[in-house]
């Protein structure tokens, strides 16, 4: 008897042991489902505009910044009609992902037509259009953006006249300055932002969800500069820390 239960004490760990080791193995294998049911959320998983904003959303952006060929890669695995615009720039001001869609499935028209950001910030842009703006448009207004005025993506310069470069100096940015509605009403960042209504509400709250999907969004609360449109850029930060004010 004394041996049966020597054996069994003996066994015990094994049993202990193997058990930890299922439960390892059964919670990876759900986590590796989890990833493949949630690709927004993994860093590995490759960027589609069709998926929803996740943990990983913004790191996927800020690398198409760096990478034409994945960039629009991922505007033909979508389907979204576009037009590339031929390189600009020499150096630092080097701009080889211009382009502009010419549809309205995926973003409202941007006016003027020809501002042609690069592909990374128009990705971003198509996200931002179907999570942020086109929502807060319903909510706030019952109907839909159809365009959006702009101040322009392309502008070989350095930030206020010091040394560091804009993003605009590669087309990596757009200043936005309007939101026109489908019935045709304006709404202004330069006429509207302190509005107590719904032109102000809608602002406010555009560049409080905008936040975190650039990694610059810059409003009238930022400085005088910045009084007349909204600065969205998909600048490459080491950390992958995003600004917004």
């Amino acid at each position: 008897m004394r041996a049966t239960f020597g054996r069994m004490r003996n066994v015990r760990p094994y049993l202990i042991w193997f058990a930890v080791a299922l439960l390892l193995t059964l919670g990876a294998i759900r986590a590796m489902q989890w990833v493949r049911d949630h690709p927004e959320h993994f860093p590995g998983a490759r960027f589609e505009l069709a998926h929803p904003q996740g943990w990983a959303t913004h790191r996927k952006l800020m690398r198409l910044s760096g990478d034409d060929a994945a960039c629009f890669a991922a505007l033909d695995r979508a389907g979204a009609g576009y037009e590339r615009r031929p390189p600009v720039g020499e150096g630092a001001c080097r701009a080889s992902q211009r382009m502009v869609l010419t549809g309205n499935d995926f973003a409202p028209g941007l006016s003027p037509a020809g501002a042609a950001p690069g592909c990374a910030v128009t990705a971003a842009m198509m996200l931002w259009d179907r999570d942020v703006v086109q929502p807060l448009a319903e909510a706030h207004f019952g109907q839909a953006v159809v365009r959006l005025d702009n101040l322009g993506s392309y502008n070989c310069r350095t930030i206020g006249g010091g040394a560091r470069r804009s993003e605009h100096s590669t087309a990596n940015a757009i200043d936005i300055s309007a939101f026109v509605l489908a019935d045709g009403a304006r709404v202004s960042v330069l006429k509207d932002w302190a509005d107590p209504g719904a032109k102000g509400a809608f602002l406010r709250a555009v560049r409080d969800e905008s936040c975190g999907l650039f990694s610059t969004t810059l409003s009238p609360d930022y400085n005088a500069a910045h009084a007349d449109h909204f600065h969205f850029d998909m600048a490459v930060r080491t950390a992958g820390w995003t600004m917004c004010r």
